[in-house]
């Protein structure tokens, strides 16, 4: 019998006519390096002009991770920190993502001329599926930071089939009240914008600690190029309507929602509220120990952790290796349930770093990660 000889077999790509295989290695690398660095995008809709950026390439059966950051603060200041996180690799090689920059919040943006009429926030809303009929993408899961989480919650009720999930850091689904008003326009009378908005974005704590992170954001929306728009927006999400959830209501989502605040946080109570009026087999609520006003910005490794469970339960990334979570000195796993929209009985796990992986719980619990 002849013998067998191990043959390695290397895949050849067609070159373009007149290609040489360097000028083929030399586009490759270019469109890597394009990929990596994202690419930018404008589409005009009917309420303006849009920006933003795409990373990555579609996946196949997969959706887009699409997110919308708050106010004061633009894709890269809301979200780098989180996507450029080291276990948030394995979740950005298996999806796209869409990083929305609402109008006149991205980079160089030009200051909008007096008397400018800003989209309200349902607008803004409304602007999601010309970027999506733009990319030819047909469904996505929203990650937003208070405004923009409210932004995606309106889309998502008006556009359910297109929502995968949602995962909502900071949402307030309700319109300002009378008190609140009062109080804003009380606040306005004694605060610079700048100052109302880091009282929107971090907890009194960390504005009284004066952290390196208060500083930085601080110094970014003080001396804003755009400020007069960050203004604009500001005053859109103030002048918001109420969402009107209600649990077993006709006005609800019809997908996986996470909802992520940090403990003592300026929308702690709002997003305790929300949780409640949502339906508890379709919900996830994350309340982050030590993670101040923005967990996206201060605890990245505990959310990427708790976002891959949550894409784990819909279906996505089975094979995923949980490690930031299952190392971390304490976890607390809480899970409340629920009869007809009271809370009843909880029942509380905890493990140590040597007992493993967390367990991946029912749908509708309270997940609050401590370290």
């Amino acid at each position: 019998m002849a013998e067998l000889q191990e043959v390695q077999i290397t895949e050849e790509k067609p070159l373009l006519p007149g290609q040489t295989p360097e000028m083929a290695k030399e586009a490759e690398l270019a469109a890597r390096i394009l990929l990596d660095q994202g690419q930018t995008h404008s589409v005009e809709t009917p309420y303006g002009s849009v920006t933003f950026t795409v990373y990555g390439t579609p996946k196949p059966k997969r959706p887009a991770i699409l997110t919308y950051h708050d106010v004061g603060l633009n894709y890269k200041s809301c979200f780098q920190p989180l996507f450029q996180f080291g276990d948030m690799q394995e979740i950005i090689q298996n999806f796209v993502r869409v990083h929305v920059d609402a109008p006149g919040m991205e980079e160089g943006a030009p200051v909008f001329p007096l008397g400018y009429q800003y989209p309200s926030l349902d607008q803004l809303a409304d602007m999601i599926p010309c970027i999506l009929q733009y990319l030819n993408f047909s469904t996505i899961i929203g990650v937003g930071v208070g405004a923009g989480a409210y932004i995606l919650s309106r889309y998502a009720l008006t556009h359910p089939d297109t929502v995968e999930g949602l995962v909502l850091i900071n949402i307030d689904p309700n319109a300002k009240g009378w008190m609140d008003w009062a109080a804003h326009k009380l606040t306005g009378l004694t605060s610079s914008i700048p100052e109302m908005i880091l009282g929107h974005l971090f907890s009194q704590e960390e504005l009284s600690g004066n952290s390196e992170l208060v500083q930085k954001y601080r110094n970014i929306i003080t001396h804003a190029p755009n400020l007069e728009n960050i203004e604009l927006y500001w005053n859109s999400y103030n002048n918001r309507r109420d969402l009107n959830l209600e649990r077993g209501g006709a006005v609800t989502f019809k997908c996986p929602v996470m909802l992520v605040v940090g403990d003592q946080a300026p929308h702690e109570d709002a997003v305790v509220e929300c949780n409640s009026k949502l339906d508890p087999t379709q919900t996830s609520f994350l309340k982050m120990a030590d993670s101040g006003g923005q967990p996206q910005l201060t605890q990245p490794g505990k959310l990427t952790e708790a976002f891959k469970y949550f894409l784990q339960g819909m279906g996505y990334m089975a094979s995923s290796c949980m490690t930031r979570l299952s190392r971390s000195r304490t976890a607390s796993l809480t899970s409340a349930a629920s009869i007809d929209g009271n809370r009843s009985r909880s029942r509380t796990l905890s493990q140590s770093s040597e007992s493993g992986t967390l367990p991946s719980g029912p749908p509708g619990h309270t997940m609050e990660v401590s370290c």
